[in-house]
């Protein structure tokens, strides 16, 4: 027998079983999909160690693992064993020559061979052609939660409006159960904020008269290449330059040392609409330009909302940083995404008034401005610190060169 395993991971995920594409008995091939797995952070498949048949499951639905614990178990013996005969003296039904094919089965045959036999059962009882239901899995292929928001789409369209309820009695409500992920963010912002880290918040204000301006004058040049050019590869871009100079930043505690990485493995958390969100990480993004971050960064968000993100892209983060601005926000102070020392929050960018002075006369200044902030693990960092990392950080924002791509 062949043990089926979580994969390892460096940062000890726990996750939850989804679904089982397979049953025991079932022949399967190696590297073949056997079944789904959801951390907080990501939706994987395990695939089969080796050809053979599934001899048992041992985590099922809903149920908790961890990495290494053993799933199931897999006879690679039985990889030859051809299906049971018809009982003697009882003839074989023979197979309908003109049979049309099923809807479940009715899209091409690669899509066919790579659906599994709970979205097979599920095409089937209601009825659904698979070239209508866009795939989220890997290579496009079709996962029972594509059917069930399928379903609940089609569900959503035919209601019709229901009537006003009387205003008696408790008020109307319903109870969404939390996803796997909903729950994981609400363990890591608990253990974060209230039993790890002392939080403390710097705010400073930065004028974005230079990327604004520079922006404009390559973002056809880069979107000539493929890539988007966004205000967030530049707030990247500075990042790593400030970190470079407040390296205490890119840090993580332990109870005898300060740990400071050589690495800046800037993380950037990502909103996928009401399902929460995803922080993956731009990898030694001290050795990337303007144009690097931005193509990687389009890349990982990409993957993000289409939830094709890998466990090695949201691992090894060293730091963080969140663009809340660009939903409306002003001002925030995220929690620190454990178990990292500081988050850095961007602000909404909007044109402000400022008084400055020049030449010994006071001036109106207008200008498109956003608050910053960086919050830290006060028994890490100080306020000093914070205050060092934030100056560098507009510095680079309101000087950057016009050459520097």
């Amino acid at each position: 027998m062949i043990d089926i395993v979580m994969p390892p991971s460096e940062e000890a995920v726990e996750a939850v079983v989804l679904t089982w594409y397979k049953q025991p008995g079932e022949a399967v091939e190696a590297h073949e999909p056997l079944l789904e797995l959801s951390t907080d952070k990501v939706t994987m498949e395990v695939p089969a160690p080796a050809s053979g048949i599934l001899r048992e499951i041992l985590k099922h639905e809903n149920d908790p693992v961890r990495p290494g614990e053993v799933l199931g178990r897999l006879d690679p013996d039985g990889a030859g064993e051809a299906p049971a005969e018809a009982a003697p003296g009882v003839p074989a039904e023979a197979a309908p020559v003109d049979a049309a094919p099923t809807t479940a089965d009715a899209d091409t045959p690669d899509r066919r061979t790579r659906l599994s036999p709970l979205v097979k059962r599920m095409l089937k009882e209601h009825n659904l052609d698979p070239a209508q239901i866009p795939g989220t899995g890997r290579g496009g292929r079709i996962t029972h939660r594509d059917v069930k928001a399928y379903l609940e789409r089609q569900a959503a369209e035919k209601a019709a409006p229901a009537p006003a309820p009387a205003p008696a009695g408790p008020i109307p409500s319903r109870r969404v159960p939390h996803s796997h992920m909903r729950r994981r963010i609400a363990d890591h912002m608990v253990e974060s904020m209230l039993r790890t880290a002392p939080h403390v918040t710097a705010v400073f204000e930065a004028d974005l008269s230079a990327i604004v301006h520079h922006r404009k004058r390559h973002k056809d040049a880069f979107a000539a290449r493929g890539v988007r050019l966004t205000y967030t590869a530049y707030f990247v871009r500075a990042a790593v330059e400030a970190l470079q100079e407040v390296p205490e930043v890119n840090s993580r505690w332990h109870d005898d040392a300060l740990e400071i990485f050589e690495d800046m493995n800037i993380g950037v958390a990502t909103a996928l609409g009401r399902e929460g969100l995803i922080v993956p990480v731009i990898h030694r993004a001290q050795l990337l330009g303007l144009f690097g971050i931005a193509a990687r960064l389009q890349e990982l968000t990409e993957k993000a909302r289409a939830g094709k993100l890998l466990p090695d892209d949201v691992q090894r983060g060293t730091f963080t940083l969140t663009n809340h601005g660009v939903s409306g926000s002003l001002i925030a102070t995220p929690i620190i995404h454990q178990p990292q020392s500081a988050i850095l929050g961007i602000g909404k960018m909007e044109k402000r008034i400022k008084v400055r002075e020049e030449h010994g006369r006071d001036v109106i200044d207008i200008a498109p401005r956003a608050y910053v902030t960086l919050t830290i693990d006060h028994r890490a960092l100080d306020g000093y610190t914070a205050n060092l990392f934030l100056s560098k950080f507009v510095e680079v924002l309101e000087r950057w060169p016009e050459e520097k791509v």
